[in-house]
């Protein structure tokens, strides 16, 4: 490869530089959980001072998104022309004569005369106003891969040149592995890369996690990165798989060099394997509405049992002090011979460090609960000043009958939340205060027994 000075447009020196290979580059991607990719690429091609032109063969280039990382370095100028298509190399052949295949060993040769409308001279100076056949074009008229015609600015010389750009095609997911033992439980997660139309040959991949939001709907032209590919890598050792913060994300970086492929998922582990406590909950679920007026019915309701865990991640402990992305959390449960079975499967939504991970994993099948309401009044109460409207009162009682068909007794919660003014004026169970919109009554159910619940509920708009 070599370079040579001309004389731009612009009255200064410019350096030509035609990279028709990405095979040096160095690729390094940030995969976002949308499809979004940040390519980054350090080609070996220096820079001079001044004006310089490059021709690099790059996929998936929005030439919109182009810049360089490099402060010394300004785009001046990306024009981006891609494959061609069979229109684009017939408007390349205008003048030639091409050879068309019309059926299996019929082949007619034909002047391009134009191609909208389509005309074709014949050898004998007829024209057809159609395409004859397949056309059959030489190597030079087509197009095999995009070519990026870019012209730099540098503000000095530079070793090497960097880009880097914004294209689609890459998504990627957590997935995380509880295993239930006892009062404690092993925890793994992995991120898995999944390529839509991407490839990429030994890259250096890092996973990014947050809520980034999309403004610029992406060119439709554009098809997917796309470089040469050596071999998948395995997955990697998770000993070296690291995590930092940048602005309000957590850019995670994968192990080793990873070759992306589309179609070919490539998961790698997020962290060791960690042991942390945990702890399960039975909920009830309030039936108040958050806002708005309750209403009356008697008629009997079956209501779910909800199961709940919560996996401890203390400060100072290597699975509390990183960043969990969200993700999906698998539980699993040995059964009495010693296999795992798949207990419960839930969605986790970006955890910071020190802050527990608590999942919703399913319904109970074992415990069962039953809610009735068993009295309902309204009636209007005196303004709480004068000169302001009547104020409506509600009470509504209920009943809730737990069913434990278990052999062992279980803790139940029934949880009762709602926005307001709002108060639990007779239960049979004293509740428990939550926070400033949630109570809590627990109730111990014996096994293969039963447990009743009756409160009493207020409120006033």
């Amino acid at each position: 490869m070599r370079a040579t000075i001309r004389r731009g447009m612009w009255g200064v020196g410019v350096a030509v530089l035609c990279a028709t290979a990405v095979a040096s580059a160095q690729t390094s991607l940030s995969v976002y959980r949308d499809g979004r990719v940040v390519v980054r690429q350090s080609l070996p091609q220096g820079l001079q001072r001044g004006r310089n032109a490059v021709t690099l063969k790059l996929e998936g280039l929005d030439p919109a998104t182009l810049f360089s990382p490099d402060t010394s370095v300004a785009v001046a100028s990306a024009t981006v022309r891609y494959p061609s298509d069979q229109g684009q190399a017939l408007a390349s052949a205008v003048g030639q004569t091409l050879s068309f295949v019309r059926v299996k060993g019929d082949t007619i040769r034909a002047t391009v005369v134009r191609v909208n409308p389509p005309q074709f001279r014949l050898t004998d100076g007829r024209l057809l106003l159609e395409v004859p056949g397949e056309a059959l074009f030489p190597a030079e008229l087509v197009r095999t891969s995009p070519e990026a015609a870019i012209v730099l600015d540098a503000s000095r010389a530079r070793p090497r040149t960097e880009l880097a750009y914004v294209t689609q095609g890459v998504t990627w997911e957590a997935l995380y592995q509880v295993i239930l033992i006892g009062v404690r439980c092993q925890v793994s997660g992995t991120a898995t890369v999944t390529s839509q139309g991407l490839r990429a040959d030994s890259a250096d991949v890092q996973v990014v996690a947050g809520a980034i939001q999309r403004v610029r709907t992406p060119q439709a032209k554009v098809p997917g990165v796309a470089w040469a590919g050596a071999r998948r890598a395995d997955v990697q050792d998770a000993s070296v798989t690291s995590e930092e913060a940048v602005g309000e994300t957590h850019a995670y970086q994968l192990p080793g060099h990873l070759t992306i492929e589309p179609g070919v998922p490539v998961a790698t582990a997020l962290f060791p394997r960690s042991s942390t406590p945990v702890t399960q909950e039975l909920i009830v679920p309030g039936v108040l509405p958050w806002r708005g007026w309750l209403g009356q019915n008697p008629e009997p309701d079956r209501v779910p049992v909800q199961v709940w865990y919560t996996l401890k991640r203390a400060r100072n402990t290597p699975f509390g002090d990183r960043p969990l992305p969200a993700g999906t959390v698998q539980l699993y449960q040995a059964d009495s011979s010693g296999r795992v079975q798949l207990i419960g499967e839930a969605s986790n939504d970006h955890t910071a460090p020190g802050r527990d991970l608590r999942v919703q994993s399913g319904d109970a099948f074992d415990v069962s609960a039953e809610r009735v309401q068993t009295d309902f009044a309204q009636e209007q109460i005196p303004p709480a000043r004068r000169g302001m409207p009547t104020r409506q009162r509600l009470t509504a009682a209920y009943r809730v009958t737990l069913t434990n068909a278990k052999a062992d007794p279980v803790t139940v919660d029934v949880r009762e939340a709602r926005y307001g003014v709002w108060k639990i004026v007779e239960s049979s169970v004293a509740p428990e205060k939550l926070s400033a919109t949630e109570m809590r009554f627990r109730l111990v159910v014996p096994a293969g027994g039963e447990a009743t619940l009756t409160y009493t509920v207020q409120m006033e708009s």
